[in-house]
């Protein structure tokens, strides 16, 4: 599973710690800018090959996010919590 949360974001968007902990900072460049993802992926490898295959050497790291909450029990920002 892989998705982006946030494109081209602030890199203090990764200390929000209500992320889940699968949640990855990644750092590249466009431009010679240093540009940030929010991103989830359940394998860190993957995330890598991704960004890697992407920007090539432009693609500088990605690191884990601040993030406590269970990928099961997460729910994105705008989607309806599940009723019980």
């Amino acid at each position: 599973m892989f998705k982006i949360l946030n494109e081209a974001c602030d890199p203090e968007l990764a200390n929000n710690r209500s992320l889940p902990y699968t949640s990855y900072l990644v750092k590249y460049l466009v431009d010679n800018v240093e540009t940030y993802d929010l991103a989830i992926c359940s394998k860190a490898v993957d995330l890598f090959d991704i960004y890697y295959d992407k920007y090539k050497k432009d693609f500088i790291r990605f690191d884990q996010t601040e993030g406590r909450v269970n990928p099961k029990q997460w729910n994105p920002p705008g989607s309806e919590e599940k009723k019980k």
